[in-house]
This record gives C-alpha cells, structure tokens and sequence, in this order.
C-alpha cells in the first residue's frame, strides 16, 4: 500500500522537472543571444560542480570556486575578450588537474568535453542560427529515444556491459539509424548536403559516448547520480552527458571541415 504512492510522486517529479526543462531550454534556445547565454554559463557552472563533487567531495570549496572559473570563461569566450579560445576552454579543467586531491585526469578530461561541448552550443546558437542547434538537439534526443527502443525490443549482446549493462549492440545501431534520417531531413534546410547524414552518425556516437563517459565517471565515483539538482532524474551531468558528447564532437568537425557549416 505504501510503495504505489512513491512510485507515483516519483513520477510526478519527473514528468514536472522534464516539463520546466522543456519549456526553459526552448525558450532560451528561441531567444538566443543573452538568454541563450545565461543558461548555457549556468548549465556550465552546475556540471563542472557535479563534476569535480563527484570526484573530490572532501575539496567542496576548491570546487564550486573551479565551476565559478569555468562559468565565467565561458561568458569571457562568448563576450570576446581577446583571450585565445582554446585557454578559456582549458583554464578550469587545467587548475583542477593541478589543484584537486583525486582523480586528476578524469576531472580534466571531463571537464574539457563540459567546455567544449557548451562553448560548440553556444558557436551554433550565436554563429550559424536556429537550424544548425536544433539539429543538434534533434540528433541527441532521437539518438537516446530509439536507442532505447530499438535495444528494448531487439536486445542482444551488450555494448560494453562493464561500464554501462543496459546499452546493447541494436540499440546503438538504432540509434545511428534514427540519426541519419534527422541528418537527411536537415541537410537541404541547413544546405549542408549529403555530408550531413554522416556527420549526424557521427554525433550520434558521441553522444552514445558521453552517456557511457559519464556512467564510468559514477562507476568510480561510486554514485548513483551526478547530484540532485534535477528531481526525479538526478543531476545535469545525468541529462546531459549524451549532448555533451554530441557537442564537443561538432567542436571538432567545426576545425576540421568547417565548409560544412558554412564557415568558409
């Protein structure tokens, strides 16, 4: 009699943060430009807190002053302060590898993908438009949803049972397949062409990646979460890992063929 009410408060707070997420992510991602941005310092801020949290819980201090570094340069990169984009990036990752206790190589390489992955958002909401971090997003949600589905109804052997037991092999493919399709449906409207399709498996993978990335993160944490700042579904670092990957790697297709985007 006591546990049918919990699930369903459980529920309850799911549906309703899922719903502000929506509602607050979409009408910042409408808006662009400050509002955009605001969120986007934010979000960076709460994950590289979860992030070094996680990893170096004794260190509480150092760590929000790290996440406070890393909100702030990212505003300073977005602003245009004249500092060379690759050490924003790299400055709060690079003096928690020094400063931090535990995990130092973890905590630097996370934090660089938390960096770049936001600072890759904030280039396609600022740079290329509406279009260009709706693809984005599009490709990360369907990626997620059918790989779900797919791995749901199909099964089979796993991807890599040790670090995440619930991904399989079809639902990874799934996931690429669903993926491509979004890629086609965009290409005419972003007038990438067909290199899109590709390109969208590809970020498709990634995202596939930092989802894994972040559960062997909790792994050797050993949390079950990133935190609880979200209710009923954890941390960002839980929601987000998957957009994270996906962005960085946009960073990185972005410096080696940016006539994709249209940066020539």
């Amino acid at each position: 009699m006591n546990d049918a009410p919990r699930k369903w408060d459980d529920l309850k707070a799911r549906v309703l943060t899922a719903i502000a997420m929506v509602v607050v992510g979409g009408l910042a991602l409408w808006a662009g430009g400050l509002w955009f941005l605001a969120l986007l310092v934010l979000a960076v801020t709460l994950m590289l807190w979860e992030l070094g949290r996680m990893l170096n819980a004794p260190q509480r201090v150092l760590v929000l002053v790290l996440a406070d570094i890393g909100g702030l340069a990212l505003l300073a990169l977005a602003m245009g302060f004249g500092v060379p984009w690759y050490v924003l990036l790299a400055l709060a990752p690079v003096l928690g590898a020094i400063m931090l206790h535990e995990h130092r190589l973890v905590y630097l390489c996370y934090g660089v993908i938390i960096m770049g992955g936001a600072a890759a958002m904030q280039m396609l909401r600022q740079d290329l438009g509406l279009g260009w971090i709706l693809w984005l997003v599009v490709v990360v949600v369907v990626t997620d949803i059918a790989g779900y589905f797919v791995g749901r109804i199909v099964g089979g052997p796993k991807f890599w049972p040790r670090v995440s037991p619930r991904k399989t092999w079809s639902g990874t493919a799934g996931g690429w397949v669903a993926a491509a399709l979004v890629g086609a449906a965009f290409s005419g409207a972003l007038g990438a062409g067909p290199v899109l399709v590709a390109l969208s498996i590809g970020l498709s993978f990634a995202s596939q990646l930092g989802d894994i990335a972040e559960s062997a993160i909790k792994r050797l944490s050993g949390v079950k979460d990133s935190s609880n700042l979200l209710p009923g579904h954890g941390g960002l670092l839980d929601r987000f890992d998957g957009m994270l990957g996906a962005a960085f790697a946009v960073l990185i297709a972005v410096s080696l063929r940016p006539d994709i985007f249209g940066l020539t």
